[in-house]
């Protein structure tokens, strides 16, 4: 495997002085609302670079989607300690404050948050991290867990209802787990893990089911990347390839659905080597938005490929 690398084309600035933004949504209305984990806030970033306050959230609201009744729903990790270094807002341990982690829904036109659940049979939510939609309107997430500075939980998959009457944990337990996506047809359920660098795909068999997977089977991992290449969000555009946010190595790592890898590169005059988060928008969905989280900025970019228009 490996096509890249190549440099994204055409990437301007949108917004800046962010507060370690993720969970990118285009709107109709050519805005992005999005969080700032370090704010604690969900967003709306304007197309003249102006940034306004949907809701205060507290914690670390993380991943972020629309859902059926066009609501934000929201993965709250629960916080981090926070540090900057060399230019960069990096996130660190769990903080003393920590508030548990939880799923939330947030009114965009009222700003109402409400807190859906901050458990799953009796086991807390830790730190939800990312979600999608699926078209019978129930969410798959992940919760990547929290570190400490002598350990570290065990994450995983889980599958929830919009109106908090459900919620099952589907794959358990993951190293790491962070971005999630669906195929086109909805038919395959993808997930990245951080700190091994891979992505994994599973068989969807129903709303909230995963076809048995054989131990060690290895038609599950979708691709591994060499080298020290960290994993964040992802999404997956409209040809099927899954697009995932990659650190350290700074841009977005595109993976089509049999494989094969190419790096799309941040060039360096936006330079930022924490590129978390994808989502698509703007005419025929052919615009790529780009969290840059280390330095608090929203990039626009022309994407290869039309994005995958969304349950929702």
């Amino acid at each position: 495997m490996g096509w890249g690398p190549v440099s994204l084309q055409n990437v301007r600035v949108v917004a800046t002085g962010l507060e370690f933004p993720e969970g990118p949504i285009a709107m109709a209305d050519g805005s992005v609302v999005l969080v700032e984990i370090k704010r604690g806030t969900v967003s709306r970033a304007r197309p003249d670079g102006t940034v306004e306050v949907v809701a205060r959230l507290g914690g670390g609201p993380n991943g972020a989607a629309i859902g059926p009744d066009g609501a934000v729903y929201v993965c709250n990790n629960g916080g981090f300690e926070w540090r900057e270094m060399g230019g960069l807002l990096l996130p660190g341990d769990q903080p003393p404050d920590y508030m548990g982690g939880r799923i939330q829904r947030v009114d965009l036109a009222t700003g109402e948050v409400r807190d859906l659940y901050t458990e799953c049979d009796g086991h807390l939510l830790r730190g939800p991290n990312d979600l999608v939609f699926d078209a019978a309107g129930g969410m798959w997430f992940t919760d990547h867990g929290k570190t400490r500075p002598r350990d570290r939980d065990r994450g995983g998959v889980y599958y929830a209802l919009p109106d908090g009457s459900r919620i099952e944990e589907v794959i358990f337990p993951l190293d790491g787990p962070n971005g999630i996506g669906l195929s086109p047809d909805g038919t395959r359920l993808y997930y990245a893990e951080t700190h091994s660098g891979r992505v994994f795909q599973r068989s969807v068999s129903g709303p909230g089911e995963l076809a048995p997977l054989v131990p060690m089977d290895p038609s599950s991992l979708l691709a591994g990347l060499a080298g020290m290449q960290l994993l964040d969000s992802l999404a997956v555009d409209g040809e099927g390839h899954v697009c995932v946010g990659t650190l350290v190595r700074a841009g977005i790592t595109d993976i089509s659905p049999d494989g094969e890898v190419v790096h799309h590169a941040l060039p360096p005059e936006v330079f930022d080597p924490l590129v978390t988060n994808i989502c698509f928008g703007g005419e025929h969905l052919r615009t790529a938005y780009l969290t840059l989280s280390g330095t608090g900025r929203l990039v626009a970019c022309d994407w290869p490929r039309p994005g995958l228009e969304l349950a929702f």
